[in-house]
């Protein structure tokens, strides 16, 4: 049987007409917390969106379907008047067979990593920590937790290792 290898790495988003209109372009269109770009008639959403988030404390380009959704609908309301501010944690997911994952924040294994098995490679969270603060978390098999994982990302901490053990699902 052969074998293969399938590896996402991401996109080069198309910012060449945000160029030639003169916005401002970095990663992506950027963008304030209401989408709006450097026109004030102007916004963008979805994964040309370079965007701040305030729980991460950078700016960030998303290419998830969740993103892709929420930030669409912000600018659509933001444009119609309803002006709020975009700073959602997107999460992303998959189900292979009888395991799947929702992942929340930074997830990134140039990070500290801290594992907590509930059942070792079958149902645990595994938490993405920089300098004492969770950056990220995939939830292996573990499911209503996204909210939980969001405000956990947002939480300065600091976080050790042992504070993490047991910490989610809430």
């Amino acid at each position: 049987m052969p074998a293969g290898v399938v590896a996402g790495i991401g996109i080069q988003p198309n910012v060449e007409l945000a160029q030639t209109a003169g916005l401002e372009v970095g990663n992506g269109i950027v963008v304030d917390e209401s989408l709006r770009t450097s026109h004030p008639d102007i916004y963008a959403a979805g994964d040309v969106a370079a965007f701040y988030n305030p729980a991460l404390g950078e700016r960030l380009r998303v290419e998830h379907e969740d993103n892709a959704n929420t930030m669409g609908q912000c600018a659509g309301r933001a444009m119609a008047g309803d002006v709020r501010p975009y700073h959602q944690l997107s999460f992303f997911y998959s189900d292979l067979f009888e395991l799947g994952y929702e992942a929340v924040g930074e997830v990134n294994a140039q990070l500290e990593m801290v594992v907590d098995w509930k059942e070792p490679y079958r149902e645990g969270v595994i938490y993405y920590v920089r300098a004492g603060r969770v950056r990220g978390e995939l939830l292996w098999n573990v499911w209503g937790q996204v909210d939980a994982a969001r405000q956990l990302i947002a939480a300065r901490g600091p976080f050790r290792p042992a504070d993490l053990q047991g910490r989610l699902p809430a």
